[in-house]
């Protein structure tokens, strides 16, 4: 007869053997290679369950029956002993042996089973049958040939050929720039500007196993300033289980994703997970209490949940119970990974330090502030004063300075970037904040080598992957490798398809490219995933001015300065005012730019423009503006001399102060260089203009249109009008482009962490 469960039961049963594992039901042991494997009563209940119907798929209910006698429990407990089996049998979920997964039905043993006869009797002390015990008549059957669950792709780009790169300086976010230049806003957190592709998405992919997406964890403290805690605890524990063998981790999960968190069921089938961590906050004083809850989102069943009352002191504790109780329900007890948890979720001596770090990183995270990154840089510094070894919060100072150097176009910030990154290293060397902060830093000082070599390193870890990719694929864009860049930006995306950032990296990209129908797109694309940032509002802004849809831009960048008012938003909109003659809101729409961001020569240069037009302003004032903005121009250009837009505009500045021959070889070093070449030509163009050659200004003029600079930009040029050199072509006051297609809707395609 075959073996059945009375036969297991009363110890009738021979042993089984599969491999190298050696299952006997009477001692009630489990042998790999020969080595006892510990195994709890009820996991070897239900590995002996399938081992008597192998090949056939036994559900999750009827284990549940069988095994503890009733359904009243979780499904949880059943996932966590799957997970100590496969621990066991040395078997990895991904690529299944013996036991596979039928998700959300439940589970069978696909091994092949030896004859029972082959098994040697004294292979268990103990493991003959008992006197009188009846052996099978005959050998099971086969088991049923089952494919191992393959793991699924997140996303998938077209197949169509890359696009064809020009050379173009490192992929830094453009602010306002003097003249019809559009401020596109510097990007929080700087993993660079991504290649120019199209985002197609697939059906939504089949839910790994052993698989988790970390939903932005709740904030039901009294005040609405503890969001940075709240949000700082996901990351956290995003990352370390991470770095879980075994457990695939959603990038992170975006808040339009997160939006379907009622549904885990719904939510599961977008991320493509099996379950979902969600968590509430509430900080009080000194108390914190954090409710936990880990669900199926094949069933919607919790698998386990706890409320933890404890002292703020304790936060590193309650991080790492949390995630080991995780670890456990999943995958089951591992030895050593509880210890390493700990190591991953306490990165400091000091809750206090890590309490002003987690500040620090929601500013980076979401910079709503006109000083975000300077408030940054003090967060930070004030952690590394809590605890000088504080590695992480060292890199964000690095990441904070790189950022104004981008932003803000400020030498001295690129210096502060190199010595935190230096301290950093020092601090920490390998670990992926510090690589992913020097990969950003090389990126933006024209090092590309030495940016990949850190992004490279930093792609390794989970938390920092996605930066690492795009990081990766600016460095490739603005060496002219598209194929290498798209690929990286592939890999991004399959992290995280739904993710603001990259859709306004992307957006950036074709910018760059030319592509201002798809640029717009993808930056409304941005917001809707992101709607309550105002530098993205900001740069869509500037998108609509560069397709000449005014109207449009002058509604985004309203919103954006309701959000929250910055340098280049302020810029941009006192362009659109400068274009339709009301100098004087320029004058004062841009003054307030050059409080914001003093260091940035585009915003004395914006400011002299708008005041050379406005008959108002007093001419010594217009020029202190220029001189001003032609000696940050040179300061900066030290720094970073490969610049075509800084060189051209310095050229301007140099012809508006009566320095014509230093503006001519200006202009002719601007286009020697390469990169943006409408926004090159239309600066070069108001150049030769000021130095008495409209001949030269209308070639560039002419270059500038078949760029694709907008019409708008052209007529609203107060020397072009007064000079008489603009004369409208056929379709004179719009842009040359086609009004883009709408954003892809968020309903329907999958998305990521």
């Amino acid at each position: 007869m075959e073996r059945t469960e009375s036969g297991a039961r009363n110890g009738g049963a021979a042993p089984y053997r599969f491999g190298d594992i050696v299952v006997d039901p009477a001692a009630h042991a489990l042998l790999r290679a020969g080595v006892p494997q510990p195994v709890e009563p009820k996991a070897f209940a239900v590995l002996l369950a399938l081992l008597q119907r192998p090949g056939e798929l036994i559900g999750r209910d009827d284990l549940l029956d069988q095994v503890w006698g009733h359904r009243h429990v979780t499904p949880g407990v059943l996932t966590r002993v799957i997970a100590q089996l496969r621990h066991a049998l040395d078997e990895d979920p991904q690529h299944p042996r013996y036991i596979q997964t039928r998700h959300a039905l439940g589970y069978c043993f696909i091994g092949q089973l030896e004859d029972p006869a082959g098994v040697v009797a004294g292979a268990v002390a103990g493991a003959a049958p008992e006197a009188g015990g009846e052996s099978p008549a005959a050998f099971p059957p086969p088991p049923i040939a089952v494919a191992a669950e393959p793991v699924p792709a997140l996303t998938e780009l077209p197949s169509a050929a890359p696009p064809v790169w020009g050379v173009e300086e490192p992929a830094a976010p453009a602010h306002a720039w003097p003249g019809r230049w559009l401020a596109l806003g510097a990007m929080a957190l700087l993993a660079g500007l991504a290649a120019w592709l199209a985002v197609q998405h697939r059906a939504p992919p089949r839910p790994v196993a052993a698989s988790v997406a970390v939903l932005p964890f709740v904030n039901l403290g009294g005040s609405p300033g503890d969001n940075y805690f709240a949000e700082g605890l996901a990351e956290e524990m995003r990352d370390a289980l991470a770095g879980v063998k075994g457990l695939k981790v959603v990038a992170s999960v975006s808040p339009a994703a997160s939006r379907d968190a009622a549904d885990a069921r719904v939510l599961g089938d977008r991320l493509g997970v099996a379950s979902i961590l969600s968590a509430s906050v509430r900080r009080e004083r000194a108390r914190l209490r954090i409710t936990a809850r880990l669900t199926d989102t094949a069933t919607g069943f919790t698998l386990w949940s706890h409320t933890y009352d404890r002292e703020l002191s304790d936060i590193f504790d309650t991080q790492r119970d949390i995630a080991e109780e995780v670890v456990h329900a999943l995958l089951g007890a591992i030895p050593g990974e509880d210890s390493a948890l700990s190591k991953r979720l306490a990165t400091t001596r000091s809750e206090a330090a890590f309490d002003t770090y987690l500040q620090g990183m929601q500013l980076l995270r979401h910079p709503d502030l006109p000083d975000a990154a300077d408030q940054a840089i003090a967060h930070f510094g004030q952690a590394l004063k809590q605890d000088s070894g504080f590695a992480r919060a060292q890199a964000g100072i690095c990441r904070a300075e790189t950022w104004r150097f981008q932003g803000q176009r400020s030498p001295t910030a690129l210096e502060n970037a190199k010595a935190a990154c230096r301290q950093a290293e020092q601090m920490d060397p390998g670990a992926p904040e510090v690589d992913q902060a020097l990969g950003d830093l090389y990126s933006v000082a024209g090092d590309p080598e030495r940016a990949l070599q850190h992004y490279r390193r930093s792609v390794q870890a989970p938390g920092q992957a996605m930066y690492a990719h795009v990081g990766m694929a600016n460095v490739y864009a603005a060496q002219g490798h598209g194929d290498l860049a798209l690929a990286e930006f592939q890999q991004a995306l399959k992290l995280r398809p739904d993710d603001a950032f990259i859709h306004a990296s992307i957006g950036y990209r074709q910018y760059l490219d030319g592509k201002i129908p798809q640029a717009v797109a993808s930056y409304r694309r941005a917001v809707e995933l992101d709607p309550k940032n105002a530098e993205r509002w900001g740069v869509l802004g500037a998108m609509y001015m560069a397709a000449g849809n005014n109207a449009a831009a002058a509604q985004a960048l309203e919103r954006a300065i309701e959000i929250s008012p910055a340098a280049d938003t302020l810029a941009n909109l006192g362009e659109l005012r400068y274009q339709h003659g009301d100098y004087a809101a320029a004058v004062a729409l841009r003054r307030q730019a050059t409080t914001l961001t003093p260091d940035d020569f585009r915003a004395w240069g914006n400011l002299g423009e708008a005041m050379r037009a406005d008959p108002a302003s007093d001419p010594a004032d217009t020029r202190k503006a220029f001189e001003a903005a032609a000696s940050r121009a040179e300061h900066y250009l030290q720094v970073k001399p490969d610049d075509a837009q800084a060189v051209a505009l310095l050229g301007l500045y140099r012809a508006i102060l009566g320095d014509s021959a230093e503006a001519r070889q200006l202009v002719g070093r601007a286009e020697a260089l390469g990169g943006q070449p409408g926004e090159v030509a239309l600066f070069n163009a108001e150049t030769f203009a000021l130095l008495g050659d409209p001949g030269a200004a209308r070639q560039r003029l002419q270059a500038a249109r078949a760029a694709g600079v907008a019409e708008t930009q052209i007529s609203g040029n107060y020397t072009f009008r007064r000079l008489g050199l603009w004369s409208p072509p056929p379709s004179a006051g719009t842009s040359r482009r086609t009004e883009p297609p709408a954003p892809p809707s968020s309903a329907g395609h999958p998305a990521g962490g």
